[in-house]
């Protein structure tokens, strides 16, 4: 028994000592927990773990560790997005989504993986997929089979009969119904317990009528109060977070009061709501970049007139209030809704974010630390701190002096892999 434990401690120690050290040096490193820059960083990594980080002179390593020496660059965390749709092409919307198979659009979420983690988003929350495509995409990039990032994922969004969540282009004849439709509070439930079972981490709902789909308003509710409560109380018993799609007030409203995580897109608040959220601790997730792509390209992408009519009336006043809910110190974080516009161009919407209230520190701390609090991780994830993952991402450059530079991320590390690496 002795020969077998010295066997088994010998075989752990030659493993461990074949696990090579990776050091990451840089001019500058964000401190989003706290919000500062620190100056002559380094960032020391074993496996998918950050051992140690900070200042240079703070900061030991052995001497065999493999050093990365990034010069003008900052580091920071891996950047998070809670709003895509990674099985979405944002070059197909209305009728031409109706040409793409199940299979089609998993294939599709392939391609999009990579080109989101190459962005710099190690870990995106899809809020949405057709037949739990992103369930399969997630397992893939799990399994190691292909790149992506780290994925918290939905399956069918649930929805109101004939609206934003169900199929509305087609006629009564061919009765198309989506599968995450459920009216009343028991239905409701049922479906948040079917989409747990095959895979979902995240429940999402539609509480108001959308922009892109066919027949409904912005700013009509969908959903009565009991259904959302009975979908929240249901999501949460089972320990999962729930976002609600809500761009009309009541609908926003409703919802907070109903005990959701986070509201997307949020575009028609008013005071009150802003109220509510702060008293509810409630996430919102304005995508105030995506109406720029809308309007420029919307219509060769195929979205239905009905819908860029939408768009037109409800893009600037979200980014008003977006203005409006950061100057009132809501909890924000950062959501692009990529799939109606490119993957791989959600860096874009930090600009924006900057330009309607946020500093850039505030830009960065929704993508990293708020958005991992929101999702229950802040303990492994949103920070580059001692015991954490090594989802790491460096730019060239300051991005508290332009946040623009985040939109072209020349490191990336996602659980101590450098998968992306402009200066080596």
């Amino acid at each position: 028994m002795k020969k077998l434990a010295a066997a088994v401690l010998l075989a752990a120690t030659s493993t461990l000592s074949f696990a090579q050290t990776l050091v990451l040096k840089a001019d500058r490193l964000i401190d989003v927990e706290n919000g500062k820059l620190i100056s002559n960083a380094v960032v020391v990594i074993e496996d998918d773990t950050i051992v140690a980080a900070g200042e240079a002179r703070k900061v030991t390593f052995s001497k065999d560790s493999k050093i990365i020496e990034l010069g003008d660059y900052t580091l920071l965390p891996g950047l998070m997005d809670m709003h895509v749709h990674l099985t979405s092409d944002a070059t197909k919307h209305g009728y031409k989504r109706l040409a793409d198979s199940l299979p089609r659009v998993t294939l599709t979420g392939v391609k999009h993986a990579e080109a989101t983690l190459m962005a710099g988003f190690t870990t995106v929350r899809n809020v949405g997929a057709p037949g739990f495509a992103d369930v399969a995409l997630r397992d893939a990039i799990n399994d190691g089979d292909i790149t992506g990032p780290r994925m918290f994922v939905a399956g069918p969004s649930l929805g109101v009969t004939g609206g934003h969540c169900d199929n509305n282009l087609l006629p009564y004849e061919y009765h198309t119904v989506s599968e995450g439709v459920a009216d009343g509070p028991w239905a409701v439930r049922e479906k948040v317990r079917r989409n747990i079972k095959y895979g979902a981490t995240v429940i999402k709902f539609c509480g108001t009528g959308g922009v892109l789909s066919k027949g409904t308003k912005v700013g009509v509710q969908q959903y009565t109060f009991e259904e959302m409560q009975a979908l929240v109380d249901e999501a949460h018993m089972r320990g999962l977070t729930v976002a609600t799609h809500a761009h009309g007030t009541d609908g926003i409203k409703t919802a907070i009061k109903a005990g959701v995580d986070s509201v997307e897109h949020v575009s028609l608040l008013d005071d009150e709501a802003i109220k509510l959220a702060l008293k509810h601790g409630t996430y919102f997730s304005m995508d105030i970049y995506v109406t720029e792509y809308i309007l420029s390209e919307g219509a060769k992408a195929g979205i239905l007139e009905e819908s860029l009519a939408k768009e037109r009336i409800v893009g600037q006043r979200q980014r008003d209030n977006f203005a409006k809910a950061v100057k009132a110190g809501v909890k924000m974080v950062f959501g692009s809704d990529a799939g109606v516009y490119p993957h791989g161009d959600n860096g874009k919407q930090f600009a924006r974010m900057v330009k309607f209230g946020m500093t850039p520190m505030q830009a960065i701390q929704a993508s990293t630390i708020n958005a991992a609090t929101l999702l229950k991780q802040q303990e492994v994830l949103g920070s580059v701190s001692e015991g954490k993952k090594a989802d790491i991402v460096g730019v060239k450059g300051n991005p508290l002096d332009d946040i623009s530079l985040l939109e072209n991320i020349g490191l990336v590390v996602k659980d101590g892999q450098v998968v992306k690496s402009l200066a080596m």
